[in-house]
């Protein structure tokens, strides 16, 4: 069977809106890089986007949880077109340096608090369009979509376009929001959680609600560290990339942008084929051999200063990256009950995602104080020592039981 109306108005949406996000995400570092050539300023517009997630991600479970997820996906939309408008128009009018900078950083956490509700509302809307055996297919579409628009083809559009004129991503994106809205908004149905009219209704009841529910799931609660710590090196990296391409590299604002688009490659081939790696190694194993392939893209670019070198160790933290997704949001799909899916997923993302400011202001430090290739070293230490923590825990048996438990 298909998947339905509802969910290739969600994908297109999703294409549309991940296209914008990549253009923006290759301009925002570049607009920072030619204000200052400060790592740890640049890696703050990283931070301020980030940062969101360790602070709201719970208060945005327990919303989705109660509306309508669909609404509030659409409306987040528009927000976040407005926030691009009023960025276009600083730019447009010639607005000083630093204080651009500044306005840089509050856009960019803005938008992240977006993207706490707007990205949790995607993710627990997933089991009210398909069904549980769609999942992973499903999800691997979609991340076979962000991965197409968002990193191959937004990043050097991105790049031509603030070459042409700094304003034309930021509106781009904009534009992008708007019909992202459009197309959400034209999804049939009620998408509104049912709850049970004597639970409590206080926002705080319900966060402590998700958080008692992941803690005692030992499984996803180990999970959501270890995307945790995988993400906090994530960002240690990506946060000072934009100087490190310029810099050590030796390419331009353009080659930055034909660079991420490259390196998606490994992204949309991961996202199509992670259902398959899955049932070729299972789960379990799929973690592991991830952890592995990101050590060795750490150590490739820390220790190169070649183009096509760094290109390949980025196309295989591409594809690891879209299988470690693929497996995850779908188990944590298939686990968790619908009524609490917000809530856990506020949780899990905040162990998860909360990191990545931390990670983003390592970098910044790091790259500051000891150079732009020591956030690659550190990076590659830390999920040596991860995949050596999980053994115990992390396994095909430990898996299939959850889903068992869960049915």
């Amino acid at each position: 069977a298909g998947l339905g109306a509802n969910f290739y108005k969600l994908w297109v949406a999703s294409g549309i809106s991940n296209f914008g996000d990549g253009v923006r995400l290759t301009a925002m570092p570049l607009l920072a890089a030619t204000i200052t050539r400060d790592p740890l300023l640049v890696a703050g517009v990283s931070f301020a986007g980030s940062a969101p997630w360790l602070l709201f991600a719970l208060v945005a479970g327990a919303i989705v949880d109660r509306v309508d997820r669909r609404t509030m996906m659409w409306s987040v939309q528009v927000f976040r077109m407005g926030l691009m408008g009023v960025l276009s128009a600083a730019i447009l009018m010639g607005s000083d340096g630093m204080v651009l900078l500044a306005l840089l950083y509050l856009v960019a956490f803005l938008l992240g608090i977006g993207e706490t509700l707007f990205d949790n509302a995607a993710q627990t809307i997933m089991p009210s369009v398909v069904r549980k055996d769609q999942l992973q297919v499903a999800n691997g579409r979609l991340y076979a979509a962000e991965e197409v628009t968002n990193r191959f083809a937004g990043p050097p559009v991105g790049g031509f376009l603030f070459v042409a004129a700094v304003a034309l991503p930021f509106l781009f994106d904009a534009v992008t929001f708007g019909v992202g809205a459009l197309l959400i908004f034209a999804m049939a149905g009620s998408f509104t959680p049912s709850r049970d009219a004597a639970s409590p209704t206080k926002i705080r009841h319900d966060i402590a609600e998700g958080l008692r529910w992941l803690w005692r799931h030992k499984l996803l609660r180990t999970l959501g560290i270890m995307t945790g710590v995988f993400n906090m090196t994530g960002f240690a990296t990506f946060s000072i990339f934009v100087l490190y391409v310029l810099e050590i590299l030796g390419l331009s604002e353009t080659g930055y942008g034909l660079l991420l688009a490259i390196t998606a490659a490994g992204g949309v081939i991961g996202s199509l084929v992670a259902p398959h790696l899955a049932r070729l190694f299972g789960d379990g194993p799929s973690f592991y051999i991830i952890i592995g392939m990101g050590v060795i893209e750490a150590l490739a670019i820390g220790l190169t200063s070649s183009p096509v070198v760094v290109t390949v160790a980025m196309i295989t933290a591409g594809l690891g990256a879209m299988w470690w997704n693929v497996i995850a949001v779908a188990l944590r799909q298939s686990i968790v009950p619908d009524h609490l899916l917000g809530r856990v997923n506020s949780v899990y993302r905040l162990l998860a995602w909360g990191t990545m400011p931390v990670g983003a202001a390592i970098g910044g430090f790091m790259g500051n104080a000891f150079g732009l290739r020591s956030p690659y070293f550190f990076a590659a230490a830390v999920l040596v020592m991860l995949g050596v923590a999980i053994i115990p825990i992390v396994s095909n048996r430990s898996i299939a039981q959850a889903r068992a438990e869960a049915d």
